[in-house]
């Protein structure tokens, strides 16, 4: 794994994925190949800090036990797809580190009751095959503003400087219900007006992207927080970082309602435009009830 000349000397690149529908976990596209080349282009990690849509919780809490269990939190897949196993380590001191760099922020340790779910590594598969480096996992608080998520994800910023990769895995525009399987490389007008205007913001004025809730499309593309709030936190990194930090690494649309676009900080790492294809619904499955 080598070190892109883009990469800052001594400060870890982090990112933000649109990792879509857990299929592709199984894939070969222009998304999974686009997450391959980012982990064949960043500096080897001591650690990778997750913020996953999946781990949308009342707390805000830390993965600390030494080998986190694979999750399979979706139903109604094949069964290939249940028997992936993403056996990397845990890093339980890191548990420490995060509570120290976002104090006052409260951060509790969880040893037994979460690990690597979907959003984790249904990517982390294809970025870092291997599953050598450790992963620790930061959950969302449910209770918390856009404002709190973005202020963290700038408060996490040290941990650049100590080799941690920070990644965040949602989709900006995830709305299952509008979801057309018919419609695999396409997005609805909103779905892209929504994504656009998101774009800018990251790519121009990052401490912005919390006022997007104000958008005309936000409630049609996000009628449920939890897959846009980790967006948020490479906001603030990039924020952190200073203005006009970020760039795209792949973007797209699949089944009219979810946006795959995906964001780089600190690493110029080619975008790829490759495809083979997109992902096929599971048999059997309504797009409402794809747990995606």
């Amino acid at each position: 794994m080598g070190v892109d000349s883009g990469v800052a000397a001594g400060l870890m690149p982090a990112a933000f994925f649109g990792h879509g529908n857990p299929m592709n976990a199984l894939e070969v596209n222009r998304y999974t190949a686009a997450w391959r080349a980012f982990g064949e282009s960043v500096p080897r990690p001591r650690a990778i800090l997750v913020v996953s849509a999946h781990w949308y919780i009342n707390a805000t809490a830390v993965t600390a036990m030494p080998r986190p269990r694979t999750i399979h939190d979706f139903y109604g897949f094949p069964r290939e797809l249940f028997e992936v196993q993403y056996p990397a380590p845990g890093l339980p001191e890191l548990a420490e580190e995060v509570s120290d760099v976002v104090h006052p922020t409260w951060v509790g340790a969880d040893v037994d009751s979460w690990g690597i779910d979907h959003g984790t590594w249904s990517v982390l598969v294809h970025a870092f095959p291997d599953a050598s480096i450790p992963v620790v996992q930061l959950s969302i608080n449910a209770d918390k503003s856009a404002q709190y998520h973005l202020e963290l994800g700038a408060k996490l910023a040290p941990l650049r400087e100590r080799g941690v990769l920070v990644v965040a895995s949602g989709n900006v525009v995830h709305n299952l219900r509008g979801m057309d399987w018919s419609l695999t490389d396409e997005g609805y007008d909103w779905a892209q007006r929504f994504d656009e205007d998101a774009k800018q913001c990251m790519l121009t004025d990052p401490t912005g992207f919390a006022a997007l809730d104000a958008h005309a499309d936000y409630r049609t593309a996000v009628p449920t927080p939890d897959h846009f709030i980790p967006a948020l936190y490479l906001a603030g990194l990039a924020g952190a970082a200073g203005e006009r930090s970020a760039s795209v690494l792949v973007d797209g649309y699949a089944y009219g309602s979810l946006s795959m676009t995906a964001y780089t900080l600190g690493l110029d790492c080619a975008r790829t435009a490759e495809s083979a294809g997109a992902p096929q619904a599971p048999a059997g499955v309504p797009p409402d009830g794809s747990n995606i």
